[in-house]
């Protein structure tokens, strides 16, 4: 099976066992979005989800963040690990928003490059989640089940695949497509444990089991 064929069975099969999904990260507004996908590094989407309920109780708004001390965020954020560089990381992103982008986040995934603790993963979300965009969200959930599927050959780098991807999932299913790997990959094919290919419906199409 070629893998543009794979990849076509496997999102039909996805959309089936996950009807519903989308991202775990609570977000109002495009701005939170991008505070929570930094501070989500090496740190659980339900932390975050609790962690940001208090840092927008003190700081409610763009302009509030940027003029906060970055001692102050990190305080609120500690919580979620990493907290001096993810701190500095929103400081300087929101005085970013505020000062050239009028506090908005800018619709063009290269310019969101440039923002402060921005990467393609960060971009990314923002643009398919916000902006519904494609996008191809290349998270560890991602590169750990597109290589067992065999939609990608060994590739780790998550750029690498991100590029892989592009060429055999269509746009208009890459950012729900991603958002079901999280699904599949938190409860079937899993990391921590041996995943559990045992009652996966994608047995007869993964490379890991049956191709």
């Amino acid at each position: 099976m070629r893998k543009k064929e794979r990849a076509e069975e496997i999102i039909k099969r996805l959309k089936q066992m996950y009807p519903e999904t989308g991202c775990t990260l609570d977000y109002d507004d495009a701005w939170k979005l991008l505070v929570s996908v930094r501070l989500a590094a090496q740190c659980t989407d339900a932390r975050v989800n609790v962690v940001v309920q208090e840092l927008y109780r003190e700081f409610p708004d763009v302009e509030a963040l940027a003029a906060a001390d970055a001692a102050d965020i990190e305080r609120i954020v500690k919580p979620c690990g990493l907290g001096h560089s993810k701190a500095r990381d929103i400081s300087a992103c929101m005085r970013r928003l505020r000062d050239e982008f009028g506090g908005r986040v800018p619709e063009d995934f290269d310019t969101l490059l440039t923002l402060p603790g921005v990467g393609r993963k960060s971009a990314n979300l923002i643009m398919g989640d916000v902006f519904g965009k494609p996008a191809i969200v290349t998270d560890t959930h991602c590169i750990r089940l597109v290589n067992r599927m065999g939609l990608v050959d060994g590739i780790k780098e998550p750029k690498k695949v991100e590029m892989a991807l592009w060429k055999i999932i269509p746009p208009e299913e890459s950012n729900d497509f991603c958002h079901r790997l999280v699904d599949h990959g938190r409860e079937i094919c899993t990391a921590r444990t041996s995943p559990h290919c045992d009652r996966c419906p994608l047995t007869d199409v993964c490379r890991r089991v049956g191709v």
